[in-house]
């Protein structure tokens, strides 16, 4: 679904395992490219010890008359886009950069490029992407990386994902010492995924692990910049005070965030609290992806009221009116699941209100339209 460009540099972003390194080879595999990957230890220990290591290796491409050059987890080796900038200046040699983390390009080339290399982002699969092998309830038990469709039996897919979670651990924190210690920040990820989707309470999350408040909010940054999630923002008129009120975080795929829950072993069963949180996880998740995929630039954020009175999305679309999401999971919406949305509907202009369920029947209820989850995607503009 991802469209990428053919004719000029760029960063692809994703957590691991979304298939970056499957989608490039196949959709560049045809070309002249020449592949470097960090995530080999000769290879980076080469880059490490000799810096002109690229410089000269770019030289032999462009004299082949070579297209492309894909360097792998670039975040491995950071100061190599100083070569990849002059390249991209000297060369008609065009780079495709990716990488599972920006804390170290952030810290270390804060243009990255300075627009010479367009960005994208992989996520886990859309339903879109799916078609006809799309399952709901699959998705909300184990998500939608790539490699969890490759398995049948449930215990797979659960050792799997109990790996991933392992594997994040060990390669992007350990290896790369984001943590001084990994023990609480371990602990951080299973209290975190527990709080998935409710808005973020750091003192008590301190209080939990045995750290400090700053140490925590400093974890959630972790987790942003290895792309294992995202925080929602609370809306607010004024910039400022948006930023004074505590976001909701949410993790980047259901599956991934049930291994760090310790969850796995049971099933997400439909009509109970775990099966609603699970599916508004997954509509948010449907709704951040496509918004990259389309490259819309919409803004999201949740609203909750002194009165705890909470919607739980607006979505701010440029030149068409701000988007009031309510998501339900069940199959029958009445006035009674919309009351709250149309009263805000009312308060707040220019919006237009959407509830987004199970629920196979088109409505209009108040202001609110009513609508299956799919087909209300594609109203709210996920075109």
């Amino acid at each position: 679904m991802l469209k990428t460009t053919n004719s000029y540099s760029f960063f692809l972003f994703g957590p691991r395992a979304t298939g970056k390194t499957t989608l490039l080879k196949k959709r560049y595999g045809n070309k002249d490219i020449a592949y470097i990957d960090l995530l080999d230890l000769e290879t980076e220990d080469a880059f490490l010890r000799n810096p002109s290591e690229l410089a000269q290796r770019a030289a032999s491409y462009a004299s082949q008359g070579k297209e492309w050059v894909i360097i792998d987890e670039i975040q491995k080796q950071p100061r190599l886009l100083d070569t990849v900038h002059q390249k991209i200046e000297e060369t008609n040699l065009k780079f495709i950069l990716t990488g599972s983390s920006a804390r170290k390009l952030k810290r270390g080339v804060s243009n990255l490029l300075a627009g010479r290399a367009f960005m994208y982002h992989l996520h886990p699969f859309t339903h879109r992407e799916l078609k006809d092998s799309f399952s709901l309830n699959s998705v909300l038990n184990w998500g939608a990386l790539p490699k969890i469709f490759d398995f049948e039996e449930p215990e797979d897919k659960r050792m799997y994902l109990q790996a991933y979670a392992h594997t994040y651990l060990k390669e992007e924190i350990q290896a790369e010492q984001l943590v001084r210690k990994l023990s609480p920040f371990r602990q951080f990820l299973e209290v975190a995924a527990q709080c998935n989707g409710k808005i973020i309470n750091y003192s008590k999350i301190a209080d939990d692990v045995g750290v400090d408040t700053k140490t925590v909010q400093s974890y959630f940054g972790i987790l942003e910049d290895t792309m294992l999630g995202f925080l929602l923002p609370a809306y607010h008129t004024s910039i400022r005070k948006q930023q004074r009120l505590s976001p909701k975080f949410y993790f980047f795929d259901i599956g991934v965030k049930r291994a760090l829950q310790r969850t796995l072993k049971s099933s997400v069963i439909e009509g109970t609290y775990a099966y609603g949180d699970s599916f508004e996880h997954f509509i948010l998740l449907e709704m951040f992806r496509l918004n990259d995929y389309y490259n819309l630039e919409w803004r999201f954020s949740y609203l909750r009221t002194k009165d705890n009175a909470e919607i739980d999305c607006i979505i701010d679309r440029p030149l068409m009116k701000s988007a009031l999401v309510e998501i339900k999971s069940g199959t029958l919406i009445t006035q009674r699941d919309v009351g709250t949305l149309n009263v805000f509907a009312k308060d707040l202009e220019n919006c237009d209100a959407f509830c987004l369920s199970n629920d196979p029947h088109d409505k209009k209820i108040g202001k609110t339209w009513c609508l299956p989850w799919k087909k209300g995607l594609r109203e709210i503009g996920f075109v």
